[in-house]
């Protein structure tokens, strides 16, 4: 994933995050794909979050991004194993993680939130995870029904600070990276 562009349709690829890259543009991204869950009454950071929560977010982790006709379309974040979060199952050293994945509302059902988690997944078998984990919103019942399909399990709920809701972790083992020799 870093430096690698993915072309995954016409005029649509994921490549890494860059500092020439708009914080506002990803921002508003962000806010256009999570606002069906605002208006759910579910407060997911990404709702609302000011641009230099965003920043602090992408620093945090690799940020691949897909981009559609020179725009930004979509974005997950990767955790490696070193990032604990307080909750046991993240915690674990062979555990990786992602977050803060959007497709704006005009590119879902597209395909591209699936190869973005497909990017992380290759990903986080080439750092030796054996693991890769998310967490959503228990009531946010379309989205746990998703990642089932995408092949994610319950393993555990957590109540996060200041969240209205309890989310639950999801899990999916992920292999060992394909090489040919």
């Amino acid at each position: 994933m870093p430096g690698t562009i993915l072309p995954i349709g016409t005029n649509v690829g994921i490549r890494p995050f860059s500092a020439s890259d708009s914080i506002a543009e990803l921002t508003d991204l962000l806010h256009a794909a999570y606002r069906r869950l605002g208006d759910l009454g579910l407060n997911y950071t990404a709702v609302d979050q000011p641009p230099e929560v965003t920043r602090q977010r992408v620093v945090r982790g690799e940020y691949p991004v897909a981009v559609a006709d020179g725009q930004l379309a979509g974005t997950i974040v990767f955790y490696g194993t070193t990032i604990a979060s307080g909750c046991p199952w993240y915690d674990r050293p062979d555990v990786a993680g992602l977050g803060q994945f959007a497709v704006h509302p005009r590119h879902q059902s597209a395909g591209i939130g699936r190869q973005l988690l497909e990017a992380v997944e290759r990903r986080a078998a080439e750092t030796n995870a054996g693991e890769i984990a998310l967490d959503t919103a228990e009531d946010a019942s379309h989205l746990v029904s998703w990642y089932g399909r995408c092949g994610y399990r319950l393993v555990e709920q957590a109540q996060w600070p200041g969240k209205t809701y309890r989310s639950v972790i999801m899990s999916k083992a992920v292999g060992r990276p394909f090489s040919l020799g």
